[in-house]
């Protein structure tokens, strides 16, 4: 295997393949948005203002739910879903490690063009 690449480095890069593609949704985002800013909420007040469906809605959080990033908890008669932090601290850290490798590659090339 390469220097770059480990057995948890292909398990990372899965997971946050799964997680950028279930985020790749605008519709998925603003539900994301939402549970980020008012914190865990039931399916009727998801789909209030939305421009989809209560089970569109429900397909959605599905799918984030599938991708770790949401889960939902019985309160009584309703289902709350609410946000995964972890995942998304996770991808988080992965896009600074990309920045940071690109930062680093674009500040060699920088010195090698100025040295000639």
């Amino acid at each position: 295997m390469s220097r770059n690449l480990s057995s948890r480095g292909i398990a990372n890069s899965r997971e946050s393949a799964v997680l950028f593609a279930a985020l790749g949704d605008k519709t998925r985002l603003l539900l994301v948005s939402r549970l980020c800013e008012e914190g865990p909420m039931s399916i009727t007040d998801l789909t209030q203002g939305a421009r989809v469906t209560r089970q569109a809605v429900t397909k959605h959080l599905r799918v984030l739910e599938d991708a770790g990033l949401a889960r939902c908890s019985r309160q009584g008669r309703e289902q709350l879903w609410q946000l995964e932090i972890e995942p998304i601290e996770n991808a988080r850290h992965s896009l600074e490690r990309i920045s940071r490798r690109w930062d680093e590659a674009l500040g060699r090339l920088k010195a090698l063009v100025e040295r000639d």
